[in-house]
């Protein structure tokens, strides 16, 4: 019986209750990244797998781009996060007149995540209309990012949907966390 029959519709450990169909899009994703996480040849993934996984975090990112509220730059940016749990959460970015209270898509992203208590997250892809270079995080999305470990896969992609994989740790060197703030 496949994992989605068995357990569908379900209750998530943290209690937000899954259509058959979340539950099935969930089952592939830990399918998949169980797989990619797992060392030798019992885990052994393919190159394909991992692809399928990250195109699909690609794709969404661009659908949520697509949803942007940019008035002002006229600079759409869209973000799909993938939770420890396989669930995907996307944003866009959402400028206001005044300016420092707009929000980017990755921030939007994982504050939809924690808002639904997920707080643990396996990798972000961050899509834009840029076609000749990777979109990267802000600043500020970065250390947003940092708040929730230094070991996800980013994403950064150009609009044609190619990408390239990197770490936060790589993208925020020496950076400052919730560990920094905890006795010593």
């Amino acid at each position: 019986m496949a994992y989605h029959q068995k357990f569908a519709p379900c209750l998530t450990s943290s209690g937000i209750y899954l259509s058959k169909f979340q539950v099935q899009k969930k089952a592939y994703f830990c399918e998949v990244w169980c797989k990619m996480s797992s060392p030798g040849p019992v885990g052994a993934h393919s190159d394909e797998d991992s692809n399928h996984v990250i195109r699909s975090l690609v794709q969404k990112s661009q659908e949520a781009r697509n949803q942007a509220y940019c008035p002002y730059s006229n600079f759409r940016v869209g973000a799909a996060v993938l939770t420890s749990d396989e669930i995907v959460f996307t944003g866009c970015n959402v400028e206001n007149a005044s300016y420092p209270a707009g929000l980017c898509a990755e921030r939007t992203a994982i504050s939809k995540a924690v808002s639904e208590g997920h707080t643990s997250f396996k990798a972000i892809a961050i899509a834009s209309d840029l076609k000749d270079d990777f979109i990267f995080p802000c600043g500020v999305c970065r250390q947003f990012m940092r708040e929730f470990g230094l070991e996800w896969d980013i994403y950064p992609t150009k609009s044609d949907g190619s990408y390239q994989r990197m770490t936060l740790d790589e993208l925020l060197p020496h950076s400052f966390g919730p560990d920094d703030l905890r006795p010593k």
